[in-house]
């Protein structure tokens, strides 16, 4: 059993919202790397921490985790349509594992994945179907959150089963940084987007379109006066990324939901997927991590960070 960790931002404002060419430039750079480094890897399973946004989960049943047997894409933001590729028997042995680990997790068999998701396996692998894929998804934009301690166990046991198989296994963490696209919230919201809220699922193309024209907009004035959003907080996420890296992830157990909200912005929460991915590695013993690249990009609506890790 061998372990490669990779965890990246995602944004789905890339190439429908950009930045200078010689920003776009050095993350396409780093995402080269990021491919090469999975491929000569060559996993043989990857366990995919992501996040939704609203497009497979909903509030008429919002888990805080769920492992997908089988997982389809919604193509969101210029991503591809399709199956991922998902060996259905050894995901329900990873739920069984989990919950004799005392961790409840909830099990779809027909799971709609949005960006969150598929971003990062395009840009790591060039397919949604290259590579035998887990995809566990992390409510992280849905209010209210469990607590942090919670997903440090999460990651801890899907860690401990990892560690069982005779395997090359990649693990994915899909989200953040810092970050607060225009994301409606439930508590106070009109009848008509709490109704998407709750059961918004399958959205005609024209509403899709809609809701991504939203997030353009947000973009165009993102981080100046006119936008009441968040702005990005790269000193929160440096010193994030720097706990992952110097092996501290037990100080996430301190993390307070509503803080990091204020501080970072509401969807920053989708760092959790990162706690995940670095607790499963974790459990493998001690590990030595490097921050590959951080740029805060209003454009993108991102603090935009990679970083990488292996056990020693």
């Amino acid at each position: 059993m061998t372990v490669l960790l990779k965890c990246l931002s995602h944004t789905p404002l890339r190439g429908l919202y950009d930045p200078e060419p010689s920003i776009v430039a050095e993350v396409e750079q780093v995402l080269v790397q990021a491919k090469a480094d999975v491929e000569a890897f060559d996993p043989e399973l990857i366990i995919l921490f992501a996040p939704d946004h609203y497009n497979g989960l909903f509030y008429d049943l919002m888990p805080p985790f769920v492992v997908a047997t089988a997982a389809e894409s919604v193509g969101d933001y210029n991503t591809p349509l399709g199956n991922l590729s998902i060996p259905q028997d050894l995901a329900l042995d990873l739920v069984r594992y989990i919950h004799d680990k005392d961790v409840d997790v909830a099990l779809s068999h027909r799971l709609q994945v949005d960006h969150g998701c598929t971003q990062i396996l395009m840009e790591t692998t060039g397919s949604l179907t290259r590579y035998p894929v887990i995809p566990i998804i992390i409510n992280s934009v849905a209010p209210p959150f469990n607590p942090y301690r919670r997903i440090r166990k999460l990651g801890d046991a899907i860690g401990q089963f990892i560690a069982t198989l005779n395997k090359r296994v990649l693990i994915l963490g899909s989200g953040g940084l810092s970050h607060e696209p225009p994301v409606p919230l439930l508590s106070g919201a009109a009848s008509e987007v709490a109704e998407f809220l709750i059961c918004g699922r399958n959205p005609t193309p024209e509403a899709r379109a809609a809701r991504e024209a939203r997030t353009v907009a947000a973009a165009k004035i993102f981080g100046t006066a006119e936008c009441e959003l968040t702005p990005l907080n790269a000193e929160w996420d440096n010193a994030f990324m720097d706990l992952l890296a110097n092996n501290e992830l037990e100080k996430v157990d301190a993390f307070e939901v509503e803080v990091i909200s204020k501080e970072a912005g509401r969807s920053t929460h989708e760092v959790r997927t990162w706690v995940a991915a670095f607790a499963a590695l974790a459990a493998q013993g001690d590990y030595t991590a490097t921050k590959d690249y951080y740029r805060p990009i209003n454009e993108w609506i991102a603090g935009y960070g990679v970083i990488s890790a292996q056990p020693n």
